[in-house]
């Protein structure tokens, strides 16, 4: 790669505008999470994606939610925004807690960018779960402060 393109990169990277993404720790009435495993990412990972354009924060909850799960849930409860840092300066994560009343018998079918959603048991999360993801639970649960990066 030549200077001038590493100057152009950099310079891009420091220029492009603000990313916006949601997460949501949906909970059964069990008290069991709801996660779900990418086609593209291992691991298991909390539901969420980028905010549209026109979109509240707590729209694109509900809708990454259904749209990845097939699962409605109750009023999304801001929990904490976060930096995210590993993927680009200015990228930033609002986490939701919503309440799922019930969950149909048939909520989930696989996509081409989800292959698996299930709800865990906070003592029994899959061995693979994403350091993200267990970080996050620690917040959730009371374990550990929230922390100001993803």
């Amino acid at each position: 790669m030549t200077a001038l393109r590493r100057l152009v990169l950099a310079a891009t990277r420091y220029q492009r505008a603000m990313t916006l993404g949601v997460r949501v720790a949906a909970t059964d009435a069990e008290g069991r999470l709801l996660l779900v495993r990418h086609s593209y990412l291992a691991g298991w990972y909390l539901p969420g994606g980028a905010v549209d354009v026109g979109e509240t924060l707590a729209e694109a909850a509900l809708r990454e939610l259904r749209e990845e799960t097939g699962v409605s849930g109750g009023a999304p409860v801001l929990f904490a925004v976060y930096h995210n840092r590993r993927n680009h300066i200015r990228d930033h994560v609002a986490l939701y807690r919503v309440a799922v009343a019930e969950v149909p018998e048939a909520a989930f079918t696989p996509t081409r960018e989800i292959r698996e959603a299930a709800f865990f048991a906070p003592g029994a999360l899959p061995p693979d779960t994403s350091p993200a993801t267990l970080r996050r639970i620690a917040e959730l649960s009371g374990d550990s402060p929230p922390s100001p990066l993803w």
